[in-house]
């Protein structure tokens, strides 16, 4: 097999920087076999554009394992680490994790004798590595992801997908450029019962959805306490940890999993749990963005030092219906502790990763549903004597509880790999994941700022409002703003 140039494959990134044509490029059996070229030392030269090609690999054989790298093991990381190392068709060959005890257990529980890195850049660098799974703090989602792409691996991430808007758009560029999978942790559209329920949806079974409501309650008084700052314990790379973050003192609530109540690293639950369900309701009305947010809310009740809203209520303005997130964290309330509700003009359908149940309207029309108090309305008034107490139903009434939650991470991983091998869409793919994300970060300016955001998704921006679009971006803290820039093709 004739030698493959650098330059041959810059020309390819360059003529072909914005599909995943995934399973049609002529040069992928060529490359496996290459002498390595490490992703740092193309950075130096120059060449960042072309770092999938140096690194690309051919898609696998039908018996062939994907080799997969890990990077963090935490909450999340652990169950995927276990998902996918249930694979027989994968091989966990590498995990790279900034505390020393974890990466200890990661290895551990992956058996074998994969390779362990306290800097994920050597993980991106192993060549038997075909994809990574970023299992990290928010703050690192974005930059991770798009390293990775560049090294010419494959990504599964988990959500939120960014800590700011303009995260996500690069995010999709870069993978896009480099022609990679990315999956999103959004899994539960890897549900067989979330997926049936689409299909009704669509089908009209409760007729035309004109709102949908979204909540995660519960009571966690009186917070997560205010430890003093400190020193981070032993065998813990804290300034790795907080990677383009701003600098700031090592307190155990700015770190392992209470990070996500800190703006820094997290939009909180917002962009948490509510991605989770927007995600859902921008999959099932097949809608891409909202017109407008509006959101209030804080931190009211907490005692803690945290900083991300303890009470917070969204409402999203899309074309012909509205959607409306709600989360408490100091008041639990009568209602289930989670759920999301789609609302029709035939009835409403109830979900959670349990199931679902569809809750048929009576059919009672017009002037029958108008109160009435002693009789007949004084002259003048409607007509009520229509069947006020119809048995009819404008639909029919379901339930399912069918639904698995582990189930659903391990379809969802299982979805990854089969991706991989065929190069097509995932089924959370990352520009949609950026679309729903967007409107949690939306709501978050909305509630930081005090005031309504009118959105414009065909140039991604928020009009009339120059302080907002400001915060459409954050700075990155150095060395990884240079990695960005890199990444990003020298972008400032």
């Amino acid at each position: 097999m004739p030698a493959v140039s650098l330059a041959w494959w810059v020309s390819l990134s360059l003529t072909h920087p914005t599909r995943i044509e995934m399973g049609s490029d002529p040069m992928r059996d060529a490359i496996r076999d290459r002498p390595a070229t490490t992703r740092r030392a193309l950075l130096k030269g120059g060449a960042a554009l072309a770092l999938s090609a140096s690194t690309y690999r051919r898609v696998l054989g039908a018996n062939e394992r994907v080799g997969v790298g890990f990077i963090g093991f935490g909450l999340i990381g652990k169950r995927h680490v276990l998902d996918f190392t249930a694979m027989p068709d994968v091989a966990p060959v590498a995990v790279a994790e900034v505390h020393k005890g974890r990466l200890d257990e990661a290895a551990s529980t992956m058996g074998g004798s994969p390779r362990t890195f306290g800097d994920f850049r050597r993980l991106l660098d192993d060549r038997d590595v075909d994809a990574v799974v970023v299992s990290t703090p928010d703050h690192w989602h974005a930059l991770m992801t798009m390293m990775a792409c560049a090294a010419g691996k494959d990504v599964y991430v988990e959500k939120p997908l960014s800590l700011f808007v303009r995260e996500g758009r690069w995010m999709v560029d870069v993978a896009r450029r480099h022609n990679r999978v990315v999956q999103v942790g959004t899994q539960q559209r890897s549900g067989p019962h979330y997926q049936k329920a689409r299909e009704l949806i669509r089908s009209g079974q409760i007729g035309e959805v004109v709102s949908v409501r979204m909540w995660s309650y519960r009571n966690i008084m009186p917070g997560f306490g205010s430890p003093p700052d400190g020193d981070p314990p032993p065998g813990f790379d804290y300034d790795r940890w907080l990677g383009p973050a701003p600098k700031r003192p090592y307190n155990p609530n700015r770190a392992l999993y209470h990070f996500r109540w800190h703006w820094d690293y997290s939009g909180g639950q917002m962009t948490n749990l509510g991605q989770h369900s927007l995600d859902i309701v921008h999959w099932f009305l097949d809608i891409t963005a909202p017109k407008a947010v509006a959101s209030s809310g804080g931190r009211f009740a907490l005692r803690d030092n945290g900083e991300t809203p303890d009470t917070q209520d969204a409402l999203f303005e899309y074309d012909g219906r509205t959607a409306a997130w709600s989360h408490r964290e100091a008041s639990r309330g009568s209602q289930p502790p989670s759920g999301l509700e789609f609302c029709g003009t035939k009835g409403s359908l109830l979900i959670s990763r349990k199931g679902f149940t569809v809750t048929p309207d009576p059919e009672i029309q017009g002037n029958a549903a108008v109160r009435a108090f002693g009789g007949a309305h004084p002259v003048g008034g409607p007509d009520v004597t229509g069947d006020r107490n119809s048995t009819k139903l404008r639909t029919e009434a379901l339930k399912d509880e069918s639904g698995d939650e582990y189930d659903q991470f391990r379809r969802h991983a299982r979805d990854f790999v089969e991706a991989i091998r065929s190069r097509r869409e995932p089924i959370s793919d990352v520009e949609g994941a950026h679309r729903v994300v967007t409107a949690c970060h939306l709501a978050n300016i909305s509630l930081r700022l005090g005031r309504k955001l009118k959105w414009d998704p065909k140039g991604e921006t928020i009009e009339g409002d120059a302080e907002a679009r400001a915060m459409l971006e954050r700075p990155y803290r150095a060395p990884w703003d240079a990695e960005r820039r890199a990444v990003l093709g020298g972008s400032p």
